[in-house]
């Protein structure tokens, strides 16, 4: 019986490509966020999810042996998106590895980034890669981390980036960044590897960097798809080119939003080589030659494998998700947290906002009028996630679906509280300058409230 295989992020890159080639080694559950109307493939079995909610992870992993981790959440999925990439990742792969323990998965195979030897000098992109790959390995699942720099391969967002600028720059000025080296791999040989890896016992918790056959520089990377593709540029390095402007001139001409270029970016000015590890020379790959994989790439970045089209969706209009991070010094449970939020709150606005609990039931009220009424849901809350649903008030439009969580992350040090799928009901322009602006400062402002215990507090 073949394995069953989970894909969260089935319709990006590398998981599209991975259904293309192994459709028929594994029984795949694709996970997508859309509504599939039927698979292309008879062998795949396409899940919609929210992989901000647990439940629906759980369901959507049901049935599964082990499971792929291809997701980066650079993009909004809401109007309103209050919050880091940082700590949106944080939140999913702690959802996700706990979907994961719930069901049984036995293994985890995550696509992060190679890091720099000196954790202090991360960048925010691969620091949150990084901490990502800890959470996802926090759990009884086996954790490997497949750590790569640039995969070059049809439909690969960063070599498009290339692709672009070489496309439709004649001269191109090269910042300080672009003589970092790098070791760029295959997309064929990242699907090959991750093959590998799947259900090898060999690779369970280990962490193992992937890179091809040679070192390059991003110049060097640039020079040589040029010449590929026919593109006679004058491509020659510069001494004043900032961070800042880098981010802004390539955005511009690859027409990637700076709030995806930017991070990427970032973390460009670390050099990304490999070590080899013990189980890739086992392996013995035979890596494709860059020049190769590039030339793939351009010629088949038309010939993508298509999805199965997404059933129409009703959305909910204005919605809103707040993910902060809250420094835990005292490390302090998620049922501790939760306690000091509604205890804190009313003492931070004395006279103002009153809080009474009345069984599950927690309503905020201002002078006498509800604002906001939470239910507390005892069987998808513990020590480490406390979970309120938001039923009612004067503040929640939807009162169906949306929902209050303060969560314990990367073993205690942080808590992330968070709002999803609310609703106001204050019209739009209002809401977006009042009482969005207002609960970001009181997150802010209990984020403070909660460094402000030492470490000794807990114990004392």
């Amino acid at each position: 019986m073949k394995p069953t295989v989970a894909i969260a992020g089935a319709t990006g890159f590398i998981g599209r490509w991975f259904i293309e080639k192994y459709a028929d080694t594994y029984q795949i559950i694709a996970l997508s966020r859309r509504e599939m109307e039927s698979s292309i493939r008879e062998k795949v079995t396409w899940r919609k999810v929210d992989m901000y909610s647990l439940s629906s992870t759980v369901k959507a992993l049901e049935g599964s042996d082990y499971a792929l981790y291809l997701v980066h959440s650079m993009q909004p999925s809401t109007r309103l998106n209050q919050g880091s990439f940082e700590d949106t990742d944080l939140l999913l792969a702690d959802n996700f590895a706990r979907a994961a323990e719930q069901v049984g998965i036995q293994q985890i195979i995550f696509m992060g980034g190679i890091l720099p030897k000196e954790k202090s000098d991360f960048s925010r992109h691969l620091r949150s890669r990084y901490e990502t790959e800890v959470t996802l390995g926090a759990r009884k699942p086996a954790l490997t981390a497949l750590r790569a720099g640039i995969v070059v391969g049809p439909g690969g967002s960063s070599f498009q980036i290339v692709e672009k600028l070489v496309k439709r720059l004649p001269v191109m000025l090269c910042p300080k960044w672009t003589k970092s080296e790098t070791q760029p791999i295959a997309l064929d040989d990242v699907l090959k590897i991750t093959d590998y890896c799947l259900g090898n016992s060999e690779a369970y918790d280990e962490a193992i960097e992937i890179g091809g056959g040679s070192v390059t520089t991003y110049m060097e990377m640039m020079q040589t798809t040029a010449r590929l593709m026919g593109k006679n540029r004058a491509i020659f390095p510069v001494p004043f080119f900032s961070l800042g402007l880098s981010k802004l001139w390539v955005a511009l001409f690859s027409d990637s939003s700076t709030t995806f270029v930017s991070p990427l970016i970032e973390s460009l000015r670390h050099t990304m080589t490999v070590s080899e590890h013990p189980l890739i020379k086992k392996m013995g790959i035979n890596y494709q030659p860059f020049e190769d994989a590039v030339k793939d790439a351009i010629q088949n970045s038309n010939n993508l494998p298509k999805l199965p089209k997404g059933k129409p969706t009703r959305k909910t209009a204005n919605t809103v998700r707040s993910v902060q991070r809250l420094p835990n010094p005292s490390r302090k449970t998620a049922i501790e947290v939760a306690e000091e939020y509604l205890d804190w709150l009313p003492k931070s606005f004395k006279h103002l906002l009153s809080v009474s609990k009345k069984g599950e039931f927690v309503t905020f009220k201002l002078i006498g009028i509800s604002l906001l009424t939470l239910q507390y849901v005892h069987d998808r809350s513990d020590e480490k996630r406390q979970v309120f649903y938001i039923t009612g008030g004067a503040l929640a439009r939807r009162t169906d679906y949306g929902w209050l969580e303060f969560r314990s992350v990367l073993d205690g040090e942080y808590i992330i509280g968070a709002i999803h799928e609310f609703v106001p009901r204050l019209p739009w322009f209002i809401y977006r300058y009042t009482q969005a602006i207002l609960h970001l400062w009181v997150m802010k402002r209990f984020a403070k409230h909660l460094g402000s215990f030492s470490k000794e507090t807990q114990v004392a």
